[in-house]
């Protein structure tokens, strides 16, 4: 019998992703200090995409230590502009400030993905997206912090691209679920190369 389909996080996007899918999960919460893992890694100058990469596997390998039953699902996204990274903002004056960093720029959504059984990683995987925030006045910011409230906290980029955050854009390169945070379909051709779920 396969080992059940385990996601390392509590997230509800995550998990509403892959129970769209069709895959049958149970999941529990990683117990990972992120910025405390975060830290040497970027004074070492570690690549945005390779840290999303490296948050996911010890989320991963966090939660299969405590269930080696398992094959775990870790993901991770981090932000980038040029050799920034920016963090889910902690009040509406550092979400401004992030809207005006990306105003009429480029930014990298790095998201990755890691499966681990029995304490070892055995498959990872990092997508990007090209994000092209268009040229934002500061009205526009201002009605737009306002418009989304409390939900600008909730993710890295101050936006939910499934809602109104899509009005920040003048372009986007780049697969829909990278930019969620989850590079699905490349996560379901492993998943479907290892016989866990149908052909």
């Amino acid at each position: 019998m396969a080992e059940p389909l385990l996601l390392a996080s509590a997230s509800p996007f995550r998990r509403m992703l892959l129970e769209n899918a069709g895959l049958a999960i149970e999941w529990l919460a990683a117990r990972v200090d992120e910025r405390a893992l975060e830290a040497p890694l970027a004074a070492a100058g570690i690549a945005p995409d390779m840290l999303a990469q490296a948050l996911a596997d010890a989320k991963a390998l966090e939660v299969s230590a405590r269930r080696p039953d398992a094959l775990v699902i870790g993901g991770d996204q981090t932000l980038s502009l040029g050799a920034r990274v920016f963090h889910k903002p902690r009040s509406r004056e550092e979400a401004k400030a992030h809207l005006q960093n990306f105003s009429g720029k480029t930014h990298l959504l790095n998201s990755a993905v890691t499966l681990a059984l029995n304490g070892v990683v055995v498959w990872r995987h990092v997508s990007q997206a090209r994000m092209r925030v268009r040229p934002l006045s500061e009205g526009f910011i201002e009605g737009y912090l306002d418009r989304v409230g409390e939900s600008v906290y909730l993710s890295v980029g101050a936006y939910q691209l499934e809602g109104l955050g899509i009005q920040l854009f003048e372009a986007i390169d780049g697969d829909y679920f990278t930019v969620l945070g989850l590079p699905l379909l490349p996560l379901l051709a492993e998943l479907r190369q290892q016989g866990r779920i149908d052909v």
